[in-house]
């Protein structure tokens, strides 16, 4: 069982692993992911 410091300890690696960058950047260029985008309500 992993104990909650360890749990802690690995969130914060994967944080700082240097995908997340990637991702955030990615993400940056997907506007349609942001919370209410996905479906332009003024067309259907």
């Amino acid at each position: 069982m992993i104990g909650n410091r360890t749990m802690y300890t690995l969130l914060k690696k994967g944080e700082a692993h240097p995908i997340e960058d990637v991702g955030s950047k990615l993400r940056a260029m997907m506007p349609w992911l942001k919370s209410g985008k996905l479906v332009d309500k003024n067309k259907n």
